[in-house]
């Protein structure tokens, strides 16, 4: 595999070219130029003109696709209500996306290199130690990476447009054009902005758990968490402490059924926490993430609040006739973790490359069978991840009993190589069969104790 130099980096501070260079090894990438086509000869073609898709919201997910698009010959509109966009989540990237999607290192406001999971009980074990030197966990504010993606996208050729996506009308025959109605802000015309139209040929809904895409195709509803965030300003000796490291709280006054977070970012932290089942106490659970943190981060100042509805599993519809989601709006964020950012940006990546490929680079028109390839390719390569990370939810997340037990197995060097590889690369790490004999007799070992403890807390309670 091929490799690239990555120079070292604190913070947002670029070190000298006097110090070494790391080496961070490369996935093997599809480049855009390598992109097979194979669209169908009975495609009509678009005369005098190319596709013309439009990508509507400016996340990830969006910018990922609008790049790709444009790349790829396609006349991009992408759409963006919030340019200065910070949704509320922890930020945490995996390595490969730093390789995978070309992520220059001053985005990357940390490298997390070391974890804490503390217990309902505080008992905190350390997470990190099967990590090899080049390794890490980045560490991004959503306004600098979603920013960063979109002006990428604007210089491949995509049209960026400060705009509100309100509908779009259907097309009337088929081949015929979507019409988008949206509201203007480029044009500066008042809080409200300039209503116009435009017509595409197709479109990408990149616009979250909201997304008026998604109801526009009546692609159903899912079940949501609300993720609550407060960006804290510490003391420069607080965040020392905070340099390289995260933590992550589990228990019953921080979540029911997630995690509430302390993440590093460039001189500040982010505290935070979410919920599916208790949304009417997230401010509660909040104070109480705020709470378990509170000798580390006393004395800092809230900077910043924010909230945001995260889905809990995909859409039952994600693509229809010429209309596509993805990222947040198509539903991909993992149980457990919570993680969605490289998965937004991958699944717009994907979801234009299935475009230009059915458009012979921009020159015929697509039509759903183009659009259900990325669907396909997508599944076969994620569902089964999405799946184990929703069992293990749903059996360590359940009790304060049950999330002791998931704390313990979290201190066994085996659970934490299998862990971060594959959290770090999005590939299925193959085991050793003996370990994963021990990993599961020490699973099963530890809920048997979480179900003890479970009874005799419920004995304590009568």
């Amino acid at each position: 595999m091929a490799s690239i130099a990555l120079k070292s980096f604190i913070g947002l501070r670029q070190i000298t070219s006097e110090n070494k260079s790391i080496v961070l090894t490369k996935p093997n990438t599809q480049t855009y130029h390598k992109i097979r086509i194979n669209a169908s000869k009975t495609s009509p073609r678009v005369n005098g003109r190319n596709l013309k898709v439009a990508v509507v919201g400016g996340g990830p997910a969006g910018g990922a696709a609008a790049e790709t698009l444009a790349k790829g010959g396609i006349e991009t509109i992408l759409f963006e209500r919030k340019l200065d966009n910070c949704k509320p989540c922890g930020g945490a990237i995996p390595l490969c996306m730093v390789g995978e999607f070309d992520l220059p290192l001053d985005i990357i406001d940390r490298r997390v290199t070391k974890m804490k999971m503390i217990s309902p009980s505080n008992v905190a074990v350390d997470i990190g130690r099967t990590l090899k030197p080049h390794e890490y966990i980045g560490m991004v504010r959503r306004e600098v990476l979603d920013a960063y993606l979109r002006d990428r996208a604007a210089t491949a050729g995509a049209t960026v447009i400060n705009g509100l996506f309100l509908k779009m009308d259907l097309p009337k025959s088929t081949g015929s054009s979507y019409v988008l109605h949206y509201s203007d802000y480029n044009a500066k015309t008042g809080g409200a902005g300039e209503k116009k139209t435009m017509e595409v040929d197709a479109v990408i809904g990149a616009d979250g758990a909201n997304s008026r895409v998604a109801k526009n195709i009546n692609a159903g509803e899912y079940e949501y968490a609300i993720a609550f965030q407060e960006r804290i300003k510490i003391s420069d000796d607080k965040m020392k402490y905070y340099e390289n490291l995260a933590e992550m709280y589990v228990g019953d006054d921080v979540s029911p059924d997630f995690y509430g977070w302390v993440f590093p970012k460039c001189d500040h932290v982010a505290v935070g926490t979410g919920t599916v089942t208790h949304k009417g106490d997230i401010k509660k659970l909040q104070i109480a993430t705020r709470l378990r943190a509170r000798d580390k981060i006393e004395g800092g100042k809230i900077i910043r609040v924010e909230a945001h509805p995260i889905p809990e599993h995909p859409r039952p519809r994600r693509v229809l006739d010429r209309v596509a989601l993805v990222g947040d709006a198509a539903g991909y964020v993992t149980k457990c973790s919570g993680e969605g950012i490289y998965f937004a940006a991958k699944s717009g990546r994907m979801c234009a490359e299935a475009i230009v490929e059915g458009s012979e680079n921009g020159k015929r028109m697509v039509d759903e069978s183009d659009l259900r390839k990325y669907l396909e390719k997508w599944d076969k390569t994620y569902w089964p991840t999405y799946k184990v990370l929703d069992v293990l939810q749903k059996v360590f997340y359940r009790s304060n009993p049950a999330r002791e037990a998931f704390v313990e197995m979290c201190a066994d060097e085996y659970v934490q190589k299998m862990t971060f590889d594959s959290y770090l690369y999005k590939r299925v790490v193959p085991g050793n069969p003996l370990d994963d004999l021990k990993l599961a007799v020490n699973t099963v070992g530890s809920l048997v104790r979480a179900n003890a403890l479970r009874r005799e807390m419920e004995k304590l309670s009568v």
